[in-house]
């Protein structure tokens, strides 16, 4: 009886924690460490803002979406260049945000090129929530 209590016990607590470890991300961590070094009030990242980061059309006339498509699922293409750009979700692009020195590169050149300045960590962070939500 007592056994069966602790098998349950342990079969519940890892129904609730794989999902949790599943959506892991050590570099949507690392931005969460140093948004609570930025700004002591912080308390986590917004899918929602991140949604609305995407598509937020900055001073060049660019958003995210006018080269990655109107869902992060969906291939893009490079607004000058024509290029084919590979999905950003990781739910269908897995190579997606693996690679920290990547994810700052890219930040960094497209927050300035659709933007017109480099992103906050608040909306690396907004932006990383919301791609990595999208299923």
């Amino acid at each position: 009886m007592k056994f069966q209590h602790h098998i349950r016990t342990l079969f519940t607590s890892l129904a609730v924690a794989l999902p949790l470890l599943a959506n892991a991300n050590p570099i949507l961590d690392s931005y969460k460490a140093q948004a609570k070094t930025e700004n002591p009030a912080f308390k986590d990242f917004s899918a929602a803002a991140g949604q609305k980061l995407y598509s937020t059309q900055g001073p060049n006339q660019l958003s995210c979406s006018s080269c990655h498509s109107d869902s992060p699922k969906n291939a893009g293409q490079h607004a000058k260049s024509n290029k084919v750009i590979e999905p950003m979700a990781p739910s269908v692009n897995p190579q997606r945000f693996t690679d920290a020195a990547k994810v700052e590169k890219w930040f960094k050149r497209n927050c300035n090129d659709a933007l017109g300045r480099a992103c906050t960590t608040q909306e690396k962070g907004d932006f990383m929530s919301y791609v990595l939500s999208v299923k």
